[in-house]
């Protein structure tokens, strides 16, 4: 049977940087390499990696479309789509965008998920920020 190193691994942590401690490049773990790795999904928009032109989420798609039921319903779709596809150590549960009440051009995408590994349920806020339409 896998373990649960085995399966989540190490990678190099995003944004890389440097571990001040033992010098060298920083690492990330376990379940903090899976947020990382939902966080490049999302932010990546698809088309932008030339060798892999299918990766990353199509949520950028809306960035000039207003904030209102459809683009959030969208939205949902678009974060449901990338990450069924592209992070298979988790299962989405349930994913709720709300409009920032704070910022008006950003939209909360919260996201509730599963590890499959060890069945911890996690749940992770994705800002993101749209472009607002000319008045």
């Amino acid at each position: 049977m896998a373990r649960f190193s085995d399966i989540i691994g190490t990678v190099w942590s995003f944004p890389v940087n440097v571990d001040q401690r033992r010098g060298g490049i920083a690492l990330s773990r376990h379940d903090q390499e899976i947020e990382e790795a939902i966080q490049i999904i999302l932010s990546t928009p698809r088309g932008y990696r030339v060798m892999r032109p299918e990766f990353g989420c199509r949520i950028h798609e809306l960035m000039f479309a207003p904030i209102n039921a459809d683009t959030a319903t969208a939205a949902i779709h678009y974060v449901k789509e990338a990450l069924g596809y592209w992070e298979p150590r988790i299962d989405v549960l349930h994913v709720e965008v709300v409009p920032d009440p704070d910022q008006p051009a950003c939209l909360q995408i919260m996201i509730t998920y599963r590890l499959r590994v060890s069945h911890d349920e996690r749940a992770l806020v994705y800002p993101f920020y749209t472009i607002p339409g000319e008045a």
